[in-house]
Order: structure tokens, then sequence, then C-alpha cells
């Protein structure tokens, strides 16, 4: 049986001890409700971003109690999953609202799932996300797994847009099926080339037990980046300093 998220909060405390986390951000978990709960089991290490469909009914109302009830500090999207573009004005006040707070927003493009899983779509190029991004220039929007498969895309993106960030999470084994030869290193080298250390942010993406947090991700990581000879105050950056910046700069 899967854990409540009582005994999932618990374990991430022990996780937190055991590889001295700073922070621990919850990105999914079922709902806003329960993530609310989560974070509060341990309110100085835990935070969560909102993590429910811009395209449900007053989504930018729920987002907005989700930055000011629940404290929450982002909002993760599925880009794939949606049907509408996403500079649809159907989005308008969830920008509007996310400036208002300066929340960063997470937002997954690229393939997702596993074999079968979602390939197409109108939003599944970072590319869609540009004028969104050129017209709420203050909100920080976060783009995981280095484009999950859309390099090239994405650092044209990062490119031309000064808000845009590539988070590095997970095994990123889109590697495998991307047409040119990639690697960790490769792909640190290109982005830590395009927009240099402020902006490319560590993701673990530990999402279940027994795993729990993927030490081994962070690991492959940072051997990488000693491999291209990022220094350590860079790295600083990329590995906590980044995240934790937005994290603060939130508006309440």
């Amino acid at each position: 049986a899967s854990p409540t998220w009582e005994e999932g909060a618990k374990r991430w405390v022990e996780e937190i001890k055991k590889y001295n986390l700073k922070k621990v951000v919850f990105v999914t978990g079922g709902n806003n409700d329960t993530l609310e709960k989560v974070a509060n089991y341990c309110p100085e290490k835990f935070t969560a971003f909102a993590h429910h469909s811009p395209e449900g009914m007053n989504a930018a109302g729920q987002l907005e109690e989700a930055i000011v009830q629940k404290k929450f500090k982002g909002y993760k999207i599925l880009a794939p999953l949606l049907k509408t573009p996403l500079d649809s004005l159907k989005f308008k006040k969830i920008w509007e609202t996310a400036e208002k707070f300066k929340v960063p927003i997470l937002i997954h493009f690229g393939i997702l799932g596993g074999g079968g899983g979602i390939a197409a779509g109108v939003n599944i190029n970072p590319l869609s996300l540009e004028p969104v991004a050129k017209g709420y220039p203050n909100i920080p929007f976060i783009v995981p797994h280095f484009g999950c498969g859309y390099v090239r895309e994405l650092l044209q993106l990062c490119w031309s847009c000064n808000n845009v960030y590539v988070d590095t999470s997970g095994n990123n084994e889109w590697i495998r099926w991307y047409p040119e030869k990639m690697n960790l290193e490769d792909l640190f080298r290109k982005f830590y080339q395009t927009v240099g250390p402020n902006r490319i942010i560590f993701g673990s993406d530990s999402s279940w037990f027994p795993r729990g947090f993927a030490y081994r991700y962070l690991e492959d990581q940072l051997r990488a980046c000693y491999s291209i000879k990022i220094s350590e105050n860079n790295m600083e950056k990329i590995f906590a300093g980044n995240a934790l910046n937005l994290l603060e700069g939130v508006a309440l």
C-alpha cells in the first residue's frame, strides 16, 4: 500500500537529516490540500508548489489561495496535458496572479510518462512558452529535465527570455532517444555556456519511497559539473543558491 502523506513526510524529515538537505520542495502529491499538510509538517524545511490544472474552473483563484493561505512558493504545470495553447487568453489571470506574487512556475515540456506516454501536443515544445515569458518578464519560469528531449528549443528560449531557468532533475533517460549524441556533461556545458550559473537549478526528481532522495542523480550531476570544470562557487548556485533565491523572492 502507498504510504499516507504523514508517513511520507516523516520519511522526508529523515532524508533531510541523512543528506543534510537545506530545503525540500514538493511539486506533486495528490492535490493542493494534501500538499499543504505535508508542507506544514516541517515548515522550516518543507515547502510546496500548487499543482492543479490551469484549465480548471477558477484556476487563478486556486493559485492565489495556494500562495496566500497555504503559503505555497510556486506552481507546477504539465504542459503536454493541456489542450489550450499557453498564450491563450484563458490563462491570462493565472499569469497575472503569478506575476503579482512573483512565484516561480515550473512547466514540464517534452515527452511525458513511460513507454506509450505523451509525445506530441500543442504545448509539447518549450518554445510555446516564449510569448508568455516575454509578456510576463517578472515571472521566473523553470523548465525541468533540460527540456526533456527539446534541448535546442529550450536553449533558444533561454537565450531569448532571461526569466527562463533550466532544471536538471531526474535520470534524463530521454537522452537515449535523442537523435544526437548527448550526455550530462554536454547538457551542463551547453546550458552553462548559454545562460551561465545563475539560471541552472538542480532538481532531484525524488518522488517515492523506498528510493527517497535520489542521491545517485546528485552524484552523477556533481561529477558532470566537476568534469567540465565549473567552479565551486557556481556549483553552490546551481545546487542550492538559485532555487533558494527564487523561493525567497515570493512576495506575500
